[in-house]
């Protein structure tokens, strides 16, 4: 019988390897995910979450470890548990669906391969269709619809079903920004409408945090950092982490009693003398991170820069200014309200309880 369920299952993993040869693609990997959350796998194309998303589904075996679903063990070293009996929903990023088949057809082949009946599995996949915004549209050729369309009804063929477990694997990758972030935002609301646990698999951080209640950040087989969307704007765990997700600068330089020298002649003095998590470390070597959210314009702030991008988002200014000499220094990232003058100068106020340290390994 399939892992049953109508509503999310918990995911629990444990000690996951995936070797190829020589190669480990997955180095020990654990994870829990609460039934009914997102979890959004993040990274960089060979960190190993599509790897990841495979064997949750049971499209291949792990070298070790053990994956359970809804409290059942679906494959660890004595037990493997194929993908038809995992009660999962799948959503691909070239949509995977035949053209010889019309839109209904489509979404209701899982429901034919379960044996539903035919009157049911009509008002299922009409039911199906309405969630996703394409009801009336059964009798449609999936070829006569738009990209953003048929991902739509790989949506709805994804839960008509009613799995207990969702898969994406970066389902918006094929779409232009603008659809990205509307169907973004439109699975967001579905899944926390369907109560389903979800995995979903992108290298794209903007599509993570919309998404997802927990996002793992992966990097060389491994999860570096597992938490909310805020911890992780608020509090990155390494320079690594701070870095891939882009949420500010990293400026090398060295830890001193009373702030950071920045080098080219920059010393950045807390007002405080400490403050944040910094003044946990001794003074040395490291990299400082000043993340987008811990500035704004000021005109009287000691720390002093120059404009040498801007450019339009979403109502504000995303702004790049220099500090320091023009063959040196570093960039700073904000947002402003208006277009400032290419190389007008700019004075930085800093919020310091935002600035994390990362001092250089022993």
């Amino acid at each position: 019988m399939p892992v049953s369920s109508s509503t999310g299952a918990a995911v629990s993993i444990a000690g996951l390897v995936q070797r190829f040869g020589s190669h480990t693609v997955l180095d020990r990997v654990d994870l829990d995910v609460p039934a009914g959350h997102v979890l959004a796998l993040l990274g960089p194309s060979g960190c190993g979450k599509t790897t990841l998303l495979k064997l949750l589904a049971g499209l291949m075996r792990p070298t070790e470890g053990r994956i359970a679903i809804g409290g059942q063990t679906v494959v660890d070293g004595n037990h493997f548990l194929p993908p038809e009996k995992r009660g999962l929903g799948m959503v691909f990023q070239d949509y995977a669906l035949w053209p010889h088949m019309t839109v209904g057809r489509n979404v209701a082949f899982p429901l034919e391969m379960r044996g539903v009946g035919r009157r049911e599995a009509t008002t299922r996949v009409a039911h199906a269709l309405d969630l996703v915004g394409l009801g009336g549209y059964d009798a449609r050729q999936p070829g006569s619809l738009s990209g953003g369309q048929q991902q739509r009804v790989a949506l709805a063929r994804a839960i008509v079903a009613r799995p207990q477990l969702l898969l994406f694997d970066e389902p918006l990758s094929n779409l232009d920004r603008d659809l990205r972030e509307s169907l973004c935002g439109e699975i967001g609301a579905l899944l926390r409408e369907l109560g389903t646990t979800a995995v979903y698999v992108t290298h794209d951080h903007e599509e993570a945090f919309t998404l997802a209640d927990t996002v793992a950040v992966m990097r060389g087989g491994r999860i570096q950092q597992m938490a909310s969307p805020d911890a992780l704007m608020g509090d990155p765990a390494s320079l690594a982490v701070a870095e891939f997700l882009k949420l500010g600068a990293v400026a090398a330089g060295e830890r001193t009693d009373t702030g950071w020298r920045l080098g080219q002649g920059i010393d950045l003095v807390s007002p405080h003398h400490a403050g944040g998590l910094d003044h946990a470390h001794a003074p040395g070597p490291g990299h400082l991170f000043i993340p987008h959210s811990a500035l704004r314009p000021a005109d009287a702030a000691p720390l002093r820069g120059t404009v040498v991008a801007q450019r339009y988002r979403s109502g504000h200014y995303a702004t790049t200014v220099r500090v320091g000499p023009e063959n040196g220094g570093f960039e700073l990232s904000l947002l402003t309200h208006a277009r400032l003058p290419l190389h007008a100068p700019i004075g930085l106020e800093l919020d310091w309880t935002r600035l994390r340290w990362f001092p250089l390994a022993a």
